[in-house]
């Protein structure tokens, strides 16, 4: 009880910050706009990322998922229904929560197949959405497993915001930001990426140049799942 009262006054803290609640504003239209837009291509029956190959990695599940008809359907209208719900101040909390496990689904299966496309907003939506769920912890602490719970109630908005700049904060972000790029940059060494000649460009000129041709053919000629053509580019390179 005692790490969850200090947590709550630091929670009471934040809330009267004007910068964190202007971040939370700028999470939530950003969040928004990303699921209506992905939402709607979805509902009007397009296929999403229509221009990467049907034998890429990613490509081949989106194929899959845009064939599945009223399901793929289901997706884009349970995005574009939490996307409205963060947009709404009364129903932020729901929509962040609605909008977590799509999110996190996204990540995990962009980071499975490398997919480019989403391998560095993925991961920071979803801690943007993390904000979010902490953010709103005033009403979603009752779903929480705690034995008891403090009189906090619904945090009000203060009279008048504190408008002390959090450095460390916004340093923390800044880092993460970049932290992402760089794992997205240089975290594998072998990214299929969305085409042939983009993938190959990542070993040109490079001790692994005939091993990475090899695995971009595997990838976007022949059309192998993406382990069997990492183990073919390990086999090469050893």
């Amino acid at each position: 009880m005692k790490t969850i009262s200090t947590f709550e006054q630091f929670y009471l803290k934040i809330k009267g910050n004007r910068w964190y609640w202007l971040f939370s504003i700028f999470c939530r239209l950003a969040l928004a706009y990303a699921f209506i837009v992905a939402g709607m291509v979805k509902i009007v029956g397009e296929r999403f990322a229509s221009g990467l190959s049907e034998i890429h990695p990613m490509g081949a599940y989106l194929t899959a998922l845009h064939q599945t008809g009223y399901y793929y359907t289901f997706i884009g209208i349970a995005q574009v229904v939490a996307a409205v719900l963060l947009l709404i101040p009364r129903t932020v909390a729901l929509g962040a929560v609605l909008y977590f496990p799509i999110i996190v689904n996204i990540w995990l299966l962009s980071y499975a197949v490398r997919f480019e496309g989403s391998f560095v907003t993925s991961p920071l939506m979803v801690l943007a959405t993390l904000y979010l769920l902490v953010w709103n912890y005033d009403r979603l602490r009752y779903i929480l497993p705690f034995a008891q719970f403090s009189d906090l109630g619904i945090v009000q908005k203060p009279a008048k915001y504190s408008t002390k700049f959090p450095f460390l904060f916004f340093t923390a972000v800044v880092l993460t930001v970049i932290g992402t790029i760089a794992f997205a940059r240089f975290g594998y060494e072998a990214m299929p990426r969305n085409s042939l000649s983009d993938c190959r460009m990542q070993f040109e000129n490079t001790q692994k140049e005939a091993a990475g041709f090899v695995f971009c053919e595997c990838i976007h000629t022949v059309g192998q799942p993406l382990d069997t053509c990492l183990k073919e580019f390990e086999d090469f390179v050893d």
